[in-house]
């Protein structure tokens, strides 16, 4: 390559990649693939080489990508914060042993491993005591997060012991566990929010929330893996570990020391397939040298170490065809794009369908229809494009053009600043909108309407039997019993579960209503500050933001939700219909202190209430709900068909096992 081309190119690199680093470490929104990105980052650094003058004092090749946001105050890193180097191949692997043994004589000893996929974090402690948490940032310096740090219970605010360090650093990475990651969406999804695309976004997003109530709800995880320092224990990577492990420290248990390439290879292919076993995310094995004082001879580069390396496994790819793309309408407006693609096999299963996230992500992967695109699945909630193959391009492709209006109902499509998703705005006359409120209504967590499901509340949209959650009260069973697929025995039930949720908590028929970004915990905050629906509907903004974890952008959507005329008749029947619209005495924040301390699992079918009021109760009387058994439980609170491996965990763990009417006797 000619000099004026390689400048045209290095600039060209240096603007993409930069541009990714923004999306990754500002928006923790990454649009291509690790391997994508390294590919780029490779092709930059061979061209530096080949041209330094083409090095710029700001070439991504020089400096970690930045996630510095101007709400933090900056604090400088007392070691520089870098960067591992990645590879993809184990001819990789062997050129870095390679440059080791040719600068170290003697026996080698490594260090395996697992490359943890969240935020990596630098852990500061005085005394024995956490001073303060730093962000990578970009190397130098990074953003204090300590109070959101504090609230994550891996990290020990107080050190065990007394034998370590008067002041040290301890680099780790947070990382948010897959049932957190799952609470979360569904949480997410609720309030009518995209979800997290994969865990690694979720902890990196939750770790600059303003606000660490927020942080503390979301039960992130982090693993400790490098000491810094003066006066450390040992002069080794593995040893120090070990004896951080007793001053309170989680340090992987899955960390191995290796004496030649063929344990580290070892290790790195267990673990490529073992890796999906384990419930975080891992994206590869970090190999690194066991000896600080031959860490310190290989020395670093101006972004990396020398004496350690990354292996990363490669995501589950596949290449196909882009056929043409969907756009779903959620509960709340939001517009989704979904691919539809040319089957492929991609980890075990076909794939015909595939994330493309908002228009935004569109334009900046210029994907058009008849493009071959990348497809990816690792972690995904649905498997994503990552990229396109420009070579296998057709001829006569065209720039993708998003669509304007809603595809259900012709409404003009609304984009709000600072947002990255389109909506629609019709909300009482959009279809899906409709009978996605409607399901949401009838949900578990909301009204708990037995008998009816997404078939159900479809079917009776379509013969016009409902249009929002009034009309389910308004039904009969002689409207139900002449429908496909229902018999007399179906249409009674489904009146009797409509006619029990009138006995639902305030809080939960709050939350049943579907006002956009209140979610279950949010609703039941504001049952509590407003203990009836009257009051909550004279709120204004400002008596709302008393309310604490409620902001503005939810204030403004209770007060739009309540200046919303089809929403007040709707309210009207709910109310005649007989739903709770004011907080009964059962309901208050704390009843008693009879449960204080008291861990309770509850599993199985109940007659007086549902689960959710049970674990209610539980809460207001002072109890803390467990989803597992384990020896912290006290009582399992058992139903009918209560699972058996609960039941049998619970024996042999020596838990007793309570029945409701135990329970209610517990609490009288």
């Amino acid at each position: 390559m000619e000099l004026n081309e390689a400048t045209t190119r290095a600039q060209y690199l240096r603007d993409q990649l930069n541009q990714h680093n923004y999306n990754y470490y500002v928006f923790n929104n990454p649009i291509i693939s690790d391997f994508e990105y390294d590919k780029l980052l490779t092709e930059l650094t061979d061209l530096e080489k080949q041209y330094p003058q083409l090095q710029t004092p700001d070439s991504p090749t020089l400096r970690v990508g930045s996630d510095i946001l101007e709400q933090f105050v900056q604090i400088p890193h007392n070691y520089p914060m870098l960067s591992l180097s990645n590879t993809y191949s184990e001819t990789e692997i062997l050129d870095f042993d390679h440059r080791i043994r040719k600068e170290i004589n003697g026996d080698i000893e490594y260090v395996c491993e697992l490359k943890f996929d969240g935020a990596a974090i630098s852990l500061t402690y005085i005394d024995g005591v956490l001073a303060y948490a730093v962000t990578r940032g970009d190397g130098e310096q990074g953003d204090d997060v300590t109070a959101n740090v504090r609230t994550i219970k891996a990290i020990p605010l107080r050190l065990k012991g007394n034998d370590y360090p008067k002041e040290f650093e301890m680099r780790g990475e947070i990382f948010m566990p897959h049932t957190s990651f799952k609470r979360l969406n569904e949480e997410r999804i609720d309030i009518g929010e995209s979800p997290f695309a994969n865990p690694r976004n979720a902890a990196a997003g939750t770790l600059k929330l303003l606000d660490p109530k927020e942080v503390a709800k979301r039960s992130l995880d982090c693993f400790l893996y490098y000491i810094l320092g003066e006066n450390l224990p040992y002069e080794k990577q593995y040893e120090n570990l070990e004896k951080a492990r007793t001053w309170g420290f989680k340090v992987s248990d899955h960390m191995r020391k290796c004496k030649d390439l063929n344990e580290v290879f070892s290790f790195i292919r267990y673990w490529d397939t073992e890796r999906k076993n384990l419930p975080y995310d891992t994206d590869g094995a970090v190999i690194k040298l066991n000896d600080y004082v031959l860490q310190r001879r290989m020395g670093t580069t101006a972004k990396s170490p020398r004496w350690a390396i990354a292996y990363k496994f490669k995501a589950e790819q596949a290449v196909t065809r882009l056929l043409s793309v969907d756009f779903q309408v959620g509960r709340t407006g939001v517009i989704t794009p979904v691919a539809n693609l040319q089957p492929v096999q991609l980890a075990g299963t076909t794939v015909k369908r595939a994330s493309l996230h908002n228009a935004d992500q569109i334009e900046l992967l210029d994907a058009r229809i008849g493009d071959a695109v990348i497809v990816e699945k690792g972690g995904e909630i649905i498997p994503k494009i990552v990229g396109i193959d420009l070579v296998q391009r057709p001829v006569n492709s065209a720039t993708f053009e998003y669509i304007t209006h809603c595809p259900e109902c012709g409404t003009l499509l609304i984009k709000d600043v600072g947002e990255a998703k389109h909506y629609c705005p019709n909300e009482t006359g959009c279809p899906p909108q409709i009978i996605g409120k409607i399901e949401h209504f009838i949900s578990r967590k909301a009204m708990n309407i037995d008998g009816i499901g997404s078939e159900k509340v479809d079917q009776f949209y379509k013969q016009h039997l409902i249009n929002n959650p009034a009309d389910l009260y308004d039904l009969k069973v002689e409207q139900l019993v002449n429908l496909e697929r229902m018999g007399k025995r179906s249409a009674n039930n489904i009146i009797k579960g409509i006619e029990k949720s009138k006995n639902v908590l305030y809080s939960r028929v709050l939350f049943a209503l579907g006002i956009r970004f209140v979610g279950e915990t949010t609703a039941k905050k504001l049952a509590e500050a407003f203990p009836s629906i009257d009051k909550l509907k004279n709120a204004g903004i400002e008596d709302l933001l008393q309310v604490g974890e409620i902001g503005e952008r939810i204030a403004q959507s209770v007060v739009d939700y309540f200046s919303n005329k089809e929403y007040m008749t709707m309210l009207s029947r709910l109310r005649s219909a007989g739903l709770q619209f004011e907080q009964a005495g059962s309901e208050k924040n704390r009843l008693s202190d009879k449960l204080e301390s008291i861990h309770i699992v509850i599993s199985g079918n109940f007659t007086r209430w549902s689960r959710e009021d049970l674990k209610t109760l539980i809460e207001q009387h002072g109890g803390k709900n467990l989803s597992t058994m384990s020896s912290n439980v006290n009582y399992l609170l058992a139903g009918d068909k209560i699972g058996p491996a609960k039941l049998q965990k619970a024996e042999k763990l020596g838990v007793k096992i309570i029945g409701e009417n135990e329970f209610i006797d517990m609490i009288s």
